[in-house]
């Protein structure tokens, strides 16, 4: 695999990762929506699944983030270390 293409499948890792972190994103918000709806019927059991259910989540969130962070980083690198331009993905995408 050359450069650019390692690149290229960087970059394409980079936005899996975003939308992992928008799917927890969205997982903690569903679990908000499913408290607030509890508040009417007050099941207790809920409620406490419910926090221990948010606290994975969030910390998978956090996780997601520090990866999506580092490996930011990596790719930044990889593109200066190998002197990679906008200008050659440019011509790559054309």
């Amino acid at each position: 695999m050359d450069k650019i293409e390692k690149f290229k499948t960087m970059e394409k890792i980079l936005r899996e990762i975003e939308d992992l972190k928008n799917s927890e994103t969205a997982v903690i918000k569903k679990i908000g929506q499913i408290e607030t709806e509890n508040m009417n019927v007050n099941v207790q059991n809920l409620d406490k699944s419910l926090n221990e259910i948010y606290d994975g989540v969030y910390k998978n969130l956090q996780n997601v983030e520090s990866l999506q962070s580092s490996f930011t980083e990596t790719v930044a690198d990889f593109k200066d270390k190998n002197k990679i331009t906008d200008e050659m993905l440019m011509e790559i995408r054309e």
